[in-house]
C-alpha cells in the first residue's frame, strides 16, 4: 500500500513540475509573432495612444497640498490668568 501511495504523490508533483516547462523563462526571447499577432499588436498600441490623447491635460496636482501648510505653526496658547497649570503626567481624567 505505500508503494501506491508513493506512485501517487509522485504523480501529482509530476504534473506542475511539467507544466512548468511550457512557460519561457525569464530572459529567453519570446516566439516569433505571426503577422496576424503584429497587426493586433500595432492596433492596440495606436488605440492606447489615441486615448492617452483623449486626456485633458490638467494642473499639476499636490496630493499633500492641505496638509502641510506655508505658515509656520502657531505658538501654544497660554493659559488665562487663575486657571490652574496642567500636569502632563496625570491623565485628563484621573483625580488625586
Amino acid at each position: 500500500m505505500r508503494i501506491f501511495y508513493a506512485i501517487a504523490m509522485i504523480a501529482l508533483l509530476a504534473g506542475p513540475a511539467a507544466a512548468q516547462q511550457t512557460v519561457p523563462k525569464y530572459g529567453e526571447p519570446d516566439p516569433d509573432k505571426t503577422p496576424a499577432q503584429i497587426e493586433a499588436d500595432k492596433r492596440a498600441e495606436r488605440a492606447y495612444q489615441k486615448a492617452l490623447g483623449n486626456v485633458p491635460a490638467g494642473a499639476p496636482t499636490d496630493p499633500w497640498g492641505n496638509v502641510r501648510s506655508d505658515a509656520a505653526p502657531k505658538p501654544a496658547a497660554k493659559p488665562a490668568k487663575g486657571a490652574k497649570p496642567v500636569n502632563p503626567t496625570t491623565s485628563a481624567g484621573s483625580a488625586k
